[in-house]
Order: C-alpha cells, then structure tokens, then sequence
C-alpha cells in the first residue's frame, strides 16, 4: 500500500491519521448482508492532524463546520457489498471533500455594465408592457 491518502498533489494525509469503522450495511447482499460488515466509516481528527499546513487547517475546519463534531470528520460508504468497494469509496469522498475545503476561494465577480443594445432592450420591453396596460384601461379612468 501507499503511504497515505493523497489529497492534492503536495498534500497527502498518512494513514496512521485514519481511523476505521465497520458495521452491517443495508441494501443488496443477499444472506450476506445479515453477517458481512461491509459498511465503512473513515474518520479523521481535522483539527488534531499535523498533515495540513495551519492555514488549510483553518479553512477547511471553517467550510466543514457544519459535517464537524468536535473537529473530527466522519465519511460513510456503504452502496457496495464488499468492505474493500466501500472503503475505496471512502477514501475517494474523504480525498474530495479536503480538496475541496482547502481549494483557495474563488476570485470576486467584478460587476460588469450592460451594453447599449441590452438597456435600449429592455427599455423598449418596458414602453411595449406600459402600452400593453393602457391599452387595458376603461375609457373613464
């Protein structure tokens, strides 16, 4: 095996910082699937790791907040009836979700002005809808 999951490509996560979980899954199997533990559970201390520079740390513990509890991250996978498929596909959701947290954020929109083709657009709409209305009007009003 490797030396860890890899993350980006300068940043990989060693092994030694990840913890497993297994227990029974629901879904297809068979008779298997009373006995099999194939569900997987990839646990991960974010806020204890030392694999993240500090300033990654903080960004990805401010974007997961939410999938947090008390600064471990838990990723589940359980859609395919053997433990090595669903491990693997941890692993993948784990790896994604980091890149993700850690991706730089997205530069500012810088407003852009409307052309004069869209103003004078959308002027004349406006002139077609008020005609529209009037044109609606009793004649007393």
């Amino acid at each position: 095996m490797d030396d860890g999951l890899r993350v980006t490509d300068t940043i990989t996560v060693p092994r030694a910082e990840l913890g497993w979980r297994f227990s029974r899954s629901s879904g297809p199997g068979g008779q298997s699937v009373n006995t099999a533990d194939s569900r997987a559970e990839l646990v991960f201390d974010l806020a204890g790791s030392a694999a993240l520079p500090e300033h990654l740390k903080a960004r990805a513990l401010h974007r997961l907040a939410g999938r947090l509890v008390d600064g471990v991250l838990t990723v589940t996978a359980s859609e395919h009836r053997s433990q090595l498929r669903n491990r693997q596909a941890a692993e993948e959701r784990l790896s994604t979700l980091l890149a993700e947290a850690i991706a730089p954020p997205a530069r500012p929109r810088r407003p852009g002005r409307p052309t004069r083709r869209s103003v004078q657009a959308r002027l004349d709409a406006k002139r077609r809808r008020s005609q529209t209305k009037r044109d609606r009007r009793t004649p007393n009003e």
